[in-house]
């Protein structure tokens, strides 16, 4: 895509004979880093009306003095996930994604409710969601993972065993991140960065270490960033266990999130059901009749908890 060069008019202001289009890789302070469609890279200010845009979203950019730029468009979102950002509000997180791929492993210990918070995101923007279990050459024995894989593979989730170390399955998760915008998404620790370093080796991103006492992952990404593959697509490297809650979810997509509940959702005795003690409730009766699995069913009883003491 051709820019023109800008030119000054009498009042000093910038004044364009062409726009193009970019993509926003990363934040830098308050600018924002703009791949342009040649493959350069221009640090651009934003107007304040257009209001905040995050890592994936296509915009519109003039070129103005100082070889820098100005967001002046912002272009539609085909998605967006955000996460809260104080005072009942929220901050987005990543746009336009095809699929967000969870990272857990058996160390640090996977944190299912939080895994769960990942799912109901997806499922409630129509993003893919993949499962990644790495580091399954540490070779540890965990029985409540190992069903809890088995109920995410029953209920359509598809699961990729990884290993970033020994880069056991490393191939079929770059052929899962070919010609597709992809996030990865864990708690601190799970060897996020080492993934994106496995398919990314030039980045040299810094990894994170494991405290050997408490087996808690310390953050090393501290921002959203996004990277072109050599083999095609896009790659969003992102900050740990923050990256986004139940940010915008209501308790009806909250159940909505649980993909199991929705084809008895519809058969509720009542349209504000809370799946709860609720007279009539057919998610309720399809747990009784064994349809649905009880643990899952207890965390969305505790993220609806903790969505109704937010709102309070």
């Amino acid at each position: 895509m051709n820019v023109k060069r800008s030119k000054t008019n009498k009042n000093n202001r910038t004044k364009t004979d062409d726009m193009a289009e970019g993509l926003v890789v990363s934040h830098l302070g308050k600018s924002l880093a703009v791949e342009t469609a040649d493959g350069d890279v221009v640090l651009c200010h934003t107007r304040r009306r257009l209001g905040l845009m995050t890592v994936g979203d296509r915009v519109l950019w003039e070129p103005t003095e100082g070889n820098l730029g100005l967001i002046v468009k912002l272009l539609p979102r085909v998605s967006l996930l955000s996460r809260p950002s104080g005072n009942s509000k929220s901050r987005p997180v990543a746009a336009n994604l095809d699929q967000v791929l969870v990272v857990f492993s058996a160390r640090p210990r996977c944190d299912l409710l939080l895994v769960d918070q990942y799912l109901v995101n997806c499922e409630n923007h129509s993003i893919k969601a993949l499962l990644v279990y790495n580091k399954i050459d540490l070779d540890i024995k965990d029985q409540q993972l190992e069903f809890a894989l088995d109920l995410y593979h029953r209920i359509g989730y598809e699961v990729l065993p990884i290993s970033a170390k020994s880069k056991f399955g490393l191939g079929q998760f770059k052929r899962t991140l070919k010609n597709r915008t992809s996030m990865l998404a864990g708690q601190s620790g799970v060897g996020k960065s080492s993934l994106t370093n496995a398919v990314l080796p030039d980045k040299n991103l810094k990894t994170g270490t494991l405290s050997h006492s408490s087996h808690h992952g310390k953050h090393t990404t501290t921002t959203a960033k996004l990277y072109n593959l050599p083999d095609g697509g896009r790659l969003i490297d992102s900050p740990g266990v923050s990256v986004f809650g139940l940010s915008n979810i209501s308790a009806a997509d909250l159940a909505y999130g649980y993909r199991e509940f929705q084809d008895y959702i519809p058969h509720c005795k009542f349209n504000d059901c809370r799946h709860l003690d609720d007279k009539g409730c057919a998610v309720v009766a399809a747990i009784d009749h064994g349809k649905i699995e009880i643990s899952r069913y207890d965390r969305f009883r505790k993220l609806r908890s903790k969505l109704v003491t937010n709102a309070g």
